[in-house]
């Protein structure tokens, strides 16, 4: 075989083995979720972001909850009968306020039961989509996050601090125009937090409370609520997460862009092996 042959076999290699890879890991996919779908009786529905690489440059390109999303998960929503469970398997960072909005509307107003997964972190938009569930099941150390609003790169409650600190004559128009919409941001967020909650039974004081604390801006947008201080603030939080929710996270892997940082043998130990005494 000659360099030329040699080379087009490289290139149809390169060319088809993606797309194998790929169609394997789908069906890998789909397997987990059916099984899951069969233990758990319900629908189950995955929104998972991971980093996707660009195919050239390598470039990491983080991913958020936005309009696309919204629109598959609703439509999966409208192909579920009223009265079956949904499952949510949820790992994001949160997204646009928006698509978390209409997702989380169609799901508190689903006659279902719906419960959310959280096997590492659902943050901002995510928690907004946690709060429309009957139950929030967490690992043990996975985490959830404020929702209070940001407007650009500033959170809502920092512009609005300016206008605290400052005398008027000091703040430029600017920071006027923006305060004004953090404002309203924050209050519009603070009314669809207590609704969520209100719309899944809890009483109106609890639920604005909780509203408050979570939307009010009073932690670092990245602040992590773990599990016992969520049920502390009166989440619908519960800790064990199904075997099956940890196997299909299996086939969402992190692109490798570099050697891997964590190994370790995946099995369970009942106590590692000790080297025995002659």
């Amino acid at each position: 075989m000659d360099l030329l042959n040699l080379f087009w076999v490289f290139i149809v290699l390169t060319t088809v083995l993606p797309m194998v890879q790929k169609w394997l890991l789908e069906r890998a996919r789909l397997g987990a979720m059916r099984e899951l779908e069969r233990v758990r009786g319900s629908r189950v529905v995955t929104l998972i972001h991971r980093q996707e690489s660009m195919a050239l440059l390598g470039f990491p390109i983080a991913r958020y909850i936005d309009i696309d999303d919204s629109e598959r998960l609703l439509r999966a929503i409208n192909l579920t009968p009223t009265e079956m469970p949904i499952d949510i398997v949820l790992h994001t960072p949160g997204g646009l306020v928006l698509a978390s909005e209409q997702i989380a509307d169609a799901l508190v107003k689903h006659k279902g039961t719906v419960t959310v997964f959280v096997p590492h972190y659902a943050m901002s938009g995510g928690t907004l989509i946690a709060l429309a569930a009957d139950a929030v099941v967490m690992a043990p150390h996975a985490v959830l996050g404020p929702v209070d609003p940001q407007i650009g790169q500033f959170p809502a409650a920092s512009i609005l601090s300016v206008l605290e600190m400052k005398p008027a004559a000091e703040i430029d128009d600017q920071t006027f125009i923006l305060a004004d919409i953090a404002r309203k941001a924050q209050k519009q967020v603070l009314r669809l937090v207590q609704e969520l909650l209100e719309g899944n039974g809890m009483a109106s004081e609890q639920a604005a409370a909780l509203a408050h604390t979570l939307a009010s801006g009073q932690w670092t947008h990245d602040y992590p609520i773990g599990v016992e201080e969520a049920i502390a603030l009166g989440m619908p939080v519960q800790m064990g997460l199904p075997a099956e929710v940890y196997r299909l996270m299996d086939f969402y892997p992190q692109p490798a862009q570099r050697n891997a940082s964590v190994q370790f043998i995946p099995m369970p130990y009942t106590q590692p092996d000790r080297p025995r005494s002659r």
